[in-house]
This record gives C-alpha cells, sequence and structure tokens, in this order.
C-alpha cells in the first residue's frame, strides 16, 4: 500500500482525523414553539457546519426529562421555556451557569431579575386570548379581569394550560398567588376550574381551541395569541386590569453535557441578534432579551406587569408545593 493510502489510516489510529470528521452533533432540549425549534437547525448549520439535533418538549415535561436523566444527561442545551424551570434546574444542579460573551448586551432589567442562574433569552406576559366571534353570538363581554375568569355565563368556556406540564400554567399559577395571596388565589382558581373545558399539556394549545371556537377564552401567552390572530383566528389579546406575571424564557447549558464545546458555541450563536430575529420571522413574538435584536411590532406590551419573585417562585420547594395544592385542591373538583 502506497504512503498516500496509509497516511489517513495513521491519523485516525493517532486520533488525528480531520476535524470535520470528530464534530459531534449538538443536541437541544427545546421548548418555544416547534416552528422556532424547527428554525434553529438549518441556520445553525449553515453558520457553523454542526449538526443541531432536538426534542421539543414543554418547560415542565423539559425540567422532568433533565431530572429522569440527571445521571447520564442527554442533551447539552435547553433553549426556550419559562424561566422558573430554568431557575429549578440550576438550583437542582442540572444545568450550570455560563456566562456567554454577550451578557453584558442583554436587556439588564433580565439579568437583574434572574441573576446568573440562566441566560434570559426573551419575555413575555400572560393574557386572555378571546374569540371575540364566540363571546358576541353568546352575548358575552369580554373578561377585563382574572376575577371575571370565574363568572358562571363562562361555563366550559376557558382553556388554560396544566401546570404540571407547562410552564405556561405554572407562570398563571404562581402570578395569581402573587396578586391574591396564596390562600385567596386558590379560592378563585376553584371557581375558574368550573369553567375550565380543558387543561393543555402545552402552554401555546389553549389558543388553537379558543380560534377554532372550542372554547372563547385562552389563558396563556399573548405573543401566542397574537400569532394565532395573524393566523387569521378571529381573535383578540387582553390583559387583565389587576396586572399580569410574564415570564422570562430561558437559555441554559446541561450540567455534564455530551458535547459541552458544541452547546456553548450554540449558546454564543442563538444569542446575536441576527439569530434572535429568526423567532419573529416564524411567528414568536416575544420581546428579545439581546438590546440590539429588534422588537417585533407584534409584540404584546403591556403595562401593568406585577413584580414577579423569579426567586421564590423559581425554587423547587415553592413549585413542588404549589403543583401538590393544585392537585389536591382544584383538579378532583367537578366541573
Amino acid at each position: 500500500m502506497g504512503s498516500r493510502y496509509l497516511w489517513p489510516w495513521l491519523l485516525v489510529l493517532l486520533g488525528l482525523a480531520p476535524v470535520g470528521a470528530q464534530q459531534k452533533p449538538v443536541n437541544m432540549l427545546c421548548s418555544p414553539d416547534l416552528a422556532w425549534c424547527e428554525a434553529l437547525v438549518p441556520a445553525f448549520k449553515q453558520a457553523t457546519g454542526l449538526d443541531l439535533r432536538f426534542v421539543r418538549l414543554s418547560s415542565g415535561e423539559a425540567l422532568a426529562r433533565l431530572r429522569a436523566e440527571a445521571q447520564r444527561p442527554q442533551f447539552d442545551v435547553w433553549f426556550g421555556g419559562t424561566g422558573d424551570p430554568h431557575m429549578i434546574a440550576f438550583r437542582e444542579g442540572l444545568t450550570e451557569f455560563y456566562k456567554p460573551r454577550s451578557w453584558n448586551q442583554l436587556r439588564p432589567e433580565l439579568r437583574a431579575a434572574v441573576g446568573e442562574t440562566y441566560i434570559p433569552l426573551y419575555m413575555g406576559a400572560i393574557g386572555f386570548v378571546v374569540n371575540h366571534q364566540v363571546l358576541e353570538r353568546r352575548g358575552l363581554p369580554e373578561p377585563k379581569r382574572w376575577t371575571d375568569l370565574a363568572d358562571d355565563r363562562y361555563r366550559r368556556l376557558l382553556a388554560m394550560p396544566d401546570p404540571n406540564t407547562s410552564g405556561t400554567g405554572y407562570t398563571i399559577l404562581a402570578t395569581l398567588v402573587q396578586l391574591y395571596g396564596e390562600d385567596r388565589a386558590f379560592q378563585l382558581l376553584s371557581r375558574i376550574h368550573r369553567n375550565v373545558a380543558q387543561y393543555t399539556r402545552s402552554g401555546a394549545a389553549p389558543g388553537q381551541l379558543a380560534g377554532r371556537g372550542d372554547v372563547a377564552i385562552a389563558v396563556q401567552f399573548a405573543h401566542d395569541g397574537v400569532k394565532f390572530a395573524l393566523e387569521g383566528y378571529p381573535l383578540k389579546v387582553l390583559f387583565p386590569l389587576e396586572g399580569t406575571g410574564y415570564e422570562i424564557g430561558g437559555l441554559s447549558l446541561v450540567k455534564g453535557a455530551p458535547n459541552r464545546e458544541g452547546a456553548i458555541r450554540f449558546i454564543e450563536w442563538a444569542l446575536t441578534p441576527e439569530v434572535q430575529a429568526l423567532a419573529a420571522k416564524v411567528g414568536s413574538f416575544q420581546i428579545p432579551s439581546h438590546t440590539k435584536t429588534p422588537v417585533p411590532p407584534q409584540a404584546p406590551r403591556p403595562a401593568n406587569l406585577i413584580r414577579y419573585d423569579f426567586n421564590t417562585f423559581g425554587t423547587p420547594e415553592v413549585r413542588e408545593r404549589l403543583l401538590n395544592r393544585f392537585n389536591k385542591e382544584i383538579l378532583p373538583l367537578p366541573r
């Protein structure tokens, strides 16, 4: 065998094979809208030459998956989803904080709210997404306040995400507790429960039900409602007068990631203004975290955000206690 045929085999044996042959794919746990997850794959490949693979799970399901795989992580990075589970994952040692080069270019109010636990990716607020045609046919007014959702006139006309699986659902639960205090919030939830036609696994699904006319009111992140309205559904986005909670969507490096180097490369790339702008192009209208990323004109900007306590509601103990109480006191009630 001539030397020109022998040297590639020698390189492999010595661990000196060409770099491209050794590059591992980046495995991403992805929690935003599926279209956003899908758009990242070819863009990352084009920018870096690396393959990006993903599994799409809601925030609560993603946290459960990371917990189940804690001894042998299968993912390298967790992209998107509500912040409380990201903070819990950090506190449980499932993720590690990585400070990106663009850290100081991210919105300071978002950085201050979460500290050095996870990387802020975007912000979005909870709202009421209403099908005005259904309300008009039934002669019903639009809900103005959280307490309106308990009105008997809306019996089986509401859809909300399940806080056990959905980060959106947990944000709603935590918002009500912060607005009313825990006992009053659960009293209100017990009355709202009678009007809920369906608790969905994902945060965006209630808007689809409202868009089809299966329900009249979806309680979810307002930017999801905007997306469905732009797709042609007869939907309108409202914000409760008492105030509303919000998310700081997260980006986290999985602790013990099989491809830590690739994950860091993805994180640095994902935070650039050019890449953050992909979200709006596929119908995700959150407010991006990078100060140089243009805010989509469609992005809802409520003026009555509460001072959401990420530090408290992003602790495992508080989350588990509230979910246990919801499962024991609310879900078993008749509807």
